[in-house]
């Protein structure tokens, strides 16, 4: 399987999904600090987090349906179903806590909303799972290692080709 969104041969739809899961986890490490006491800024950086990691988890997920259209129908497509649906449900609980502290001027968090971002990235963990899996099946066999330097591009024989930079 070939995924229709590259960059370069590469799809970019792994490359997306990173930055949803790293920015939730960041936005619970600055809700839990909020928390425990922290400084009251901390509640409001989660928060703004947890908007910027929704609009990448929305980008993943456009990527992530375009690359659906590809699946083979058996197993895979299955663990591909999957997967969308569980960073759905992550994304989904989320935006649940980032809406309800929307309505507070210092949007700080609570220890409810909290255990629900813990909750949700206990579902994320589910996907990275599943994600893990997806990659695995897709680059089985496709990937040839680079042990040489004959394996890489723009590398002929036993001696680096200098190529000059573009003005």
């Amino acid at each position: 399987m070939q995924s229709r969104l590259r960059v370069q041969g590469h799809p970019i739809q792994p490359m997306l999904v990173t930055f949803p899961y790293g920015l939730f986890v960041c936005a619970v490490v600055f809700d839990l600090t909020d928390v425990l006491g922290g400084p009251a800024f901390l509640g409001e950086v989660g928060y703004w987090t947890v908007v910027a990691a929704l609009v990448s988890a929305a980008m993943a997920a456009v990527a992530g349906m375009v690359d659906l259209w590809d699946v083979p129908g058996d197993r895979t497509q299955r663990t591909a179903i999957a997967f969308n649906l569980v960073n759905l449900a992550m994304a989904g609980l989320f935006l649940l806590a980032c809406l309800i502290r929307s309505d507070s001027p210092e949007r700080g968090a609570s220890a409810v909303l909290l255990a629900t971002e813990v909750v949700a990235l206990a579902v994320g963990g589910v996907g990275v799972r599943l994600g893990a899996r997806l990659v695995r099946r897709f680059d089985a066999g496709r990937r040839a290692e680079a042990t040489t330097f004959d394996a890489l591009p723009g590398v002929t024989g036993s001696t680096a080709e200098v190529v000059p930079p573009r003005p």
